[in-house]
């Protein structure tokens, strides 16, 4: 059965822009010692592929004996062994370690499958446009990343420093489907905790801003991307993530924050970050399929940035647009922002298309 391609099922506002920021300086030469000029090319890429076990190490393998993998807009693909690329890469503090991230994966799902590239269009179009080629919880990394997915359809282009990486899952009840993406965020927050508690390092407190903004100290360090499509009875879902690791520019950055707390700290490494957040995903994600989001909202509630805030919502009143303050108190369950008005009559917040800021222009339903 042919995929049917619903980027709709998370409805627009679910459909957000993976943060990934265009870098104020030149681009670096690759790591990569071969065929740079190759490499260089937009029309052209090279993705290392790697596993954690055995298992996964055979699928390596046969995606490669196969050239399984394919790219949008006729992009040539080059498949190459982690245990092929050893000896072509060279050291560089700036690229992805994949010993490290591998060497940090507790996980019997996610993160197991990587797949890496130095230089890439978008980790979401190796990844959704694969998705059935590669095992489920499979992830895409690469340091430098020209043309971001948004969801307005803007293109952007991605600093090293940045950690900017998509993975797959699958779902097959649609009505929990948008909610993943508080799921994911919850993850990211989670994991630079327990990273930060590891090392012994000052708490970075990111925050969560509805409905999948990641901010620290009142600038935006993340964001996070979910697009899906139905086959067989499932959905088929492709997550992507960009968070401000070691790269200061455009915002600022986890680095940044940590630095000016305690100057002298070891830093953050993208490599434990991913790994710490495939962990703490994989059991927020059980939990989530066995008991709902509830298992979840108080944990949720507690990292984002909306519990009390009063906003406006526009309502329309014999074709005249009449404002209105309400009060946030959560999320219904369908993902979107539950309020309560100065008459105490609930309502379901939407946002109303237009803007890009969802906290202007919503709109209000009773419930």
């Amino acid at each position: 059965m042919e995929a049917v391609r619903s980027t709709t099922t998370l409805s627009n506002f679910h459909l957000l822009n993976i943060l990934v920021l265009r870098s104020l300086k030149p681009l670096r030469r690759l790591s990569f010692s071969f065929s740079a000029s190759a490499m260089e090319s937009d029309a052209s890429c090279s993705l290392v592929l790697c596993g954690k076990s055995s298992v996964e190490t055979e699928v390596a393998k046969g995606l490669k004996n196969k050239n399984s993998l394919k790219l949008p807009d006729n992009t040539k693909v080059s498949l190459i062994l982690e245990s092929e690329a050893k000896n072509l890469v060279k050291d560089d503090d700036n690229s992805f370690n994949l010993s490290l991230f591998m060497n940090s994966i507790i996980t019997h799902r996610f993160g197991r499958f990587l797949i890496w590239s130095p230089r890439l269009s978008s980790t979401h179009d190796v990844v959704s446009h694969n998705f059935s080629e590669l095992p489920v919880g499979s992830v895409c990394v690469t340091d430098i990343q020209f043309k971001g997915r948004g969801r307005t359809k803007n293109v952007w282009e991605s600093p090293k420093g940045c950690l900017m990486y998509s993975f797959t899952l699958e779902m097959e009840d649609g009505r929990v489907v948008p909610l993943i993406q508080y799921v994911v965020s919850l993850a990211v927050t989670e994991a630079v905790k327990d990273v930060c508690d590891k090392k012994g390092l000052p708490y970075i407190d990111v925050k969560i801003k509805w409905p999948n903004d990641l901010y620290v100290n009142g600038l935006k360090v993340g964001g996070i991307l979910c697009t899906s499509t139905y086959r067989s009875k499932k959905f088929n879902v492709s997550v992507g993530v960009g968070l401000n690791v070691d790269n200061g520019q455009p915002t600022t950055c986890l680095n940044a924050v940590l630095k000016g707390m305690a100057p002298e700290s070891n830093l953050l490494k993208r490599e434990e970050i991913l790994g710490a957040f495939f962990h703490k995903f994989e059991k927020f994600f059980d939990l989530f399929m066995d008991q709902g989001f509830k298992s979840l909202e108080e944990l949720y509630y507690r990292t984002w940035l909306h519990s009390e805030q009063r906003v406006i919502v526009e309502d329309k009143v014999e074709d005249q647009v009449v404002q209105n303050v309400v009060t946030i108190q959560g999320l219904t369950s369908s993902g979107y922002l539950l309020a309560v008005g100065d008459d105490n009559q609930m309502y379901e917040l939407h946002p109303d298309g237009n803007s890009f800021d969802f906290f202007k222009g919503l709109v209000r339903r009773k419930i």
